[in-house]
């Protein structure tokens, strides 16, 4: 007897955990940038940091030395089919508080985590990167498997830090309680 098989049918992602990491200097940028995401995307369900931003200096003549990076996470889940548009939006507050000579002060980076991967969104092409539109590309940073996160072989040294695996860990279980009560009802 032979089985049929059968068409897979599209069916509407489910909705993520949408975080942004910041690298910055002064404090007083970090919360502006702060405030400008939370009065596009909501309320704050956790935070971590600031650590030192010592992996590399990339960022150093644009931004000057002795950088930290925090991050933060939104309590309320997102669908993600639109997640280019959250690079474009730091991508023009990273403008709105870079230097009068266009260098940034800060650095933003979104993305988002489901049970199974963390996301990262960026406007770098690479061959493990997939292009969504709009010039954003999104990266699987982080894999989770067995009750850890597992980096990849492109993951980024700070990703891969006891301090960001406990961070990502930490909104995973908020993501996954969040979904456990709305199956609850």
């Amino acid at each position: 007897m032979v089985k049929s098989l059968r068409m897979g049918t599209p069916k509407k992602a489910p909705p993520v955990k949408r975080f942004c990491g910041i690298i910055y200097q002064e404090e007083n940028l970090y919360q502006q940038a702060r405030l400008k995401l939370i009065s596009h995307w909501g309320q704050l369900d956790a935070q971590a940091g600031p650590w030192p931003f010592s992996f590399t200096k990339y960022y150093e003549s644009e931004m000057g030395q002795n950088l930290k990076r925090c991050f933060f996470s939104f309590k309320q889940p997102v669908f993600p089919e639109e997640c280019f548009a959250w690079k474009l939006l730091t991508n023009q507050l990273e403008q709105e508080l870079s230097f009068p000579d266009g260098r940034r002060r800060v650095n933003l980076d979104p993305g988002y985590l489901e049970l199974s991967r963390v996301v990262l969104l960026t406007t770098k092409n690479f061959s493990h990167r997939i292009y969504l539109g709009e010039g954003i590309y999104a990266e699987v940073t982080l894999l989770f498997r067995q009750g850890e996160f597992i980096p990849l072989p492109w993951t980024y040294p700070d990703y891969r830090t006891c301090a960001y695996l406990d961070f990502f860990r930490h909104i995973r279980e908020l993501y996954w309680q969040g979904l456990r009560d709305d199956e609850k009802g």
